[in-house]
């Protein structure tokens, strides 16, 4: 299959849309070539990243416990970053910042490097089938991008519903010299999912993993260079 080199990507992977206000605590993104103001967000404080996080049940309840760090929630879908903005405007100290981007292109061109204390990825797309393996997250390419956005010490928390991807997960990491396992944190019922409750009520097991970021000799990321197919459509 014919690769699209990153040149080519921002006219198909940000496609033109209609114009929409931005929510409240939406971070703009006017140019996808431009990182993101970090600095600008957090003033040199703390900063966590949940990947994929839905309603924002999580994100708005560890920020609350959490006052002095700074969260951004990544999330495709815009129904789900409403919910989220309508929790995260109800916080006092307005930490949790909202992304409408896609995870991956994130991690790999527009967050400084080194500057990440922790990433969540609770319940991702398994994508099960084998001919959709390819669009999942987690890739040695992606653990490379990740890597060089965490801190030395910062970690990655990653909890699924599908036993196969998991043990796939946690082979990718235990194969890389920059991670090392660690403990999964331990989370109350205010920070389960929407998805975690569910499988929780439905009997439906589930398994976490923890990875933390250990020295290693700084990666220089290669352009990407993307199979049209999994670019995202304009309609």
């Amino acid at each position: 299959m014919s690769l699209m080199p990153i040149e080519s990507i921002e006219e198909h992977a940000f496609p033109m849309r209609k114009p929409r206000n931005s929510l409240s605590c939406e971070i703009p993104v006017h140019d996808p070539t431009v990182p993101l103001p970090v600095e600008a967000l957090c003033g040199g404080g703390p900063l966590e990243i949940e990947i994929g996080c839905g309603n924002g049940r999580f994100l708005a309840s560890r920020a609350a416990k959490n006052p002095d760090t700074h969260y951004i929630g990544i999330e495709r879908m815009l129904g789900r970053m409403r919910k989220l903005n309508r929790k995260a405007e109800r916080l006092p100290t307005r930490n949790v910042h909202v992304l409408r981007l896609e995870a991956f292109y994130t991690f790999y061109y527009l967050l400084p490097e080194h500057r990440v204390r922790t990433v969540y990825v609770f319940f991702p797309d398994p994508w099960p089938k084998r001919r959709h393996s390819r669009h999942r997250l987690f890739s040695p390419l992606f653990l490379d991008a990740l890597w060089m956005r965490l801190e030395q010490g910062g970690g990655i928390q990653i909890a699924t519903d599908h036993p196969t991807y998991f043990e796939d997960i946690r082979k990718q990491f235990l194969a890389s010299p920059r991670f090392q396992e660690t403990p999964p944190m331990t989370r109350g019922e205010d920070e389960q999912t929407d998805f975690e409750q569910g499988f929780l009520r439905q009997g439906v097991p589930t398994w976490a993993c923890a990875f933390q970021a250990i020295a290693g000799e700084e990666i220089a990321l290669p352009p990407l260079a993307l199979d049209p197919e999994m670019l995202p459509r304009g309609k």
